[in-house]
């Protein structure tokens, strides 16, 4: 049998095309499938979901009728899972340290799976985390013509005539451990804050990178913000579908549309929604994937001249559902680019340049979630990289929301977070404490947690301005208050975190970008004398593996060269 597409050219010929493929395709006639079939080329639908958290549970089903758009393109696709870690389920103990280590497993066994199977395509949907960067990772590796797709969030939950999200639940228990709302109150936003299926419903990690993956060309345009349990999710399901076999034609791939210029597109986008931290953890490991040179300190110089225009949670007011209705990312995009912050050169997966596919977005002056660039919610964006004595190698904080963006105090030094979860639940702290948090870096946790837990009951308890933290590990996306993370070196390798003691001043300017703490270098060094890393449970297994691999935070937390080392790369085999 014969195809329109020339397998010739497609990595599934390996298994596929000649009379020497025989026992592959006797595999593929015990499952049903037609010579036809077997001449057409191999899409790849790859699907995070599970039953571990409703971020995921719509995924199988969005993913399965995303196969009827592959067969109308003329391929056949082939579907398989990639495992999750859920934060908000993580969150607070030891699972933590299974989260950003996930992200790696995820990028590791797409590759394997489509590597092994000679698969020629990829059409991935992810709804948790680390889920997406993970999948984005995979696709920019292979190389291969792919989309991704992001799941949708979870609408709010209402209580007392307000929307809620998780955050309100974390934040609830730090209320609650200040005597400042009865259990009654606790239990009942914890049952009514996440109503359904999708991922968490603010500017969290999850909907960061679901509006990276708009901005950066890999998804279809207008097809991320749309929440979970809209029928307009099975629309996007087979357009994905259809439009991944266009890109086989064309032979569009993925790191065609991934350039430098496509990722300062998407860092500018997380920094006008205040977006989560992680975006610059995950930039630069998505840029090592296509070897392209890009790091927190790229990061963070576009942070800094990015205005800050949509007013989502948790800084603002809106959720994820509330900027779909609004006109989604496309729409902050429109005014990004009418203001000059955005390249409307680069391609994307709809076959037309970014600029191309903004042109046909009209702004709606009548909404109230995005804001014009011209009137911005603050003129700077949502997110600032720092960088000084404390932290060599940078670090990062969500200024989105915060009346202040300085503060200087003395240390309160924490070895772990459960150390710190506990002086914050007992109150044994007061305002105008810096709270450091070490010990919880890449190598050192192992895994870089994140503090969503302690910071939220920091929050509950009233003291989310008067108190700052800083640590050598992460902040959910949905951290508010003044938090710095990714603080570097981390305090496994020596940095000056970990020399920090009781009592020091710590200086942290937000608006000038810095973090210092003031103790003089003598003394740091005489310090530095007796310091010996701190070491971990996690002597075997894939969390003792990744911390022996695993690179410092600004460059990504990546484990493995990425690009700038192959020989190969998959998609021309």
């Amino acid at each position: 049998m014969t195809s329109r597409f020339d397998k010739s050219r497609l990595p599934s010929r390996h298994v596929s095309v000649g009379p020497e493929r025989a026992p592959q395709r006797s595999y593929y006639y015990a499952m049903g499938m037609t010579e036809e079939e077997i001449a057409q080329p191999f899409v790849a639908v790859v699907s995070a979901g599970n039953d571990s958290a409703p971020c995921n549970t719509a995924l199988d089903f969005q993913a399965n009728i995303c196969r009827d758009g592959v067969i109308a393109g003329g391929g056949t696709p082939r579907r398989f899972n990639t495992i999750t870690v859920t934060d908000g389920i993580a969150m607070g103990h030891q699972g933590m340290r299974s989260s950003l280590v996930s992200r790696e497993v995820i990028a590791d066994s797409i590759e394997l799976s489509v590597r092994g199977h000679c698969y020629d395509a990829i059409v991935g949907f992810a709804g948790c985390d680390k889920s997406l960067p993970g999948m984005m990772m995979a696709m920019l590796r292979l190389n291969v013509p792919s989309i991704f797709v992001f799941g949708g969030s979870i609408l709010p939950g209402r209580y007392q005539d307000r929307d809620l999200t998780v955050q309100d639940v974390f934040e609830v228990v730090g209320r609650y451990s200040a005597g400042a709302c009865p259990l009654s109150e606790l239990t009942a936003i914890e049952k009514a804050a996440c109503p359904g299926h999708g991922a968490c419903g603010g500017q969290y990690t999850a909907n960061t990178m679901a509006c990276v993956g708009e901005a950066i060309g890999l998804s279809l345009p207008n097809s991320n913000m749309a929440p979970a349990p809209y029928k307009s999710r099975e629309e996007v399901a087979i357009a994905a579908g259809q439009q991944v076999m266009k890109l086989l034609e064309l032979n569009l791939r993925p790191r065609d549309i991934c350039t430098r210029a496509a990722f300062e597109n998407a860092a500018r986008v997380v920094a006008a929604t205040g977006g989560s931290t992680n975006g610059a953890l995950h930039l630069p490991a998505m840029a090592n994937e296509c070897g392209i040179e890009f790091d927190l300190f790229d990061v963070a110089e576009i942070f800094k001249s990015t205005p800050y225009i949509a007013d989502l949670k948790p800084g603002g007011k809106y959720v994820a559902k509330d900027m779909y209705e609004a006109g989604g990312v496309y729409m902050v995009m429109k005014t990004l680019l009418d203001g000059g912050f955005l390249n409307p050169e680069p391609m994307t997966v709809s076959g037309k340049t970014l600029g191309e596919n903004i042109d046909e977005i009209v702004w709606k002056p009548d909404q109230k979630v995005i804001y014009d660039v011209k009137t911005p919610i603050t003129p700077t964006g949502g997110v600032v990289g720092l960088r000084g004595s404390l932290a060599p190698d940078g670090a990062i904080v969500k200024v989105a929301g915060l009346e202040t963006l300085k503060f200087t105090g003395p240390a309160r030094v924490f070895e772990c977070e459960e150390d710190a979860f506990a002086c914050v639940q007992a109150q044994q702290y007061r305002a105008g404490d810096v709270l450091v948090i070490r010990n919880e870096g890449p190598k050192g946790g192992p895994g870089m947690r994140e503090m969503l837990a302690t910071t939220a009951a920091i929050y509950g308890q009233d003291m989310g301005g008067k108190v700052a933290l800083i640590t050598d590990g992460r902040f959910s996306g949905a951290t508010r208050g003044f938090c710095v993370g990714h603080v570097g070196p981390e305090a496994a390798d020596g940095g000056p975190i970990a020399l920090v003691q009781d009592g020091d001043i710590i200086v942290i300017d937000a608006e000038a970008g810095t973090i210092e703490i003031e103790v003089d270098a003598a003394t740091l060094a005489e310090r530095r004398k007796d310091w010996q890393p701190r070491g971990h449970d996690y002597n075997s297994g894939a969390l003792w593996r990744y911390a022996r691999n695993v690179g410092p935070a600004w460059q990504g937390a990546v484990t493995h060269p990425g690009a700038k080392a192959e020989t190969h790369v998959y998609a021309d085999i």
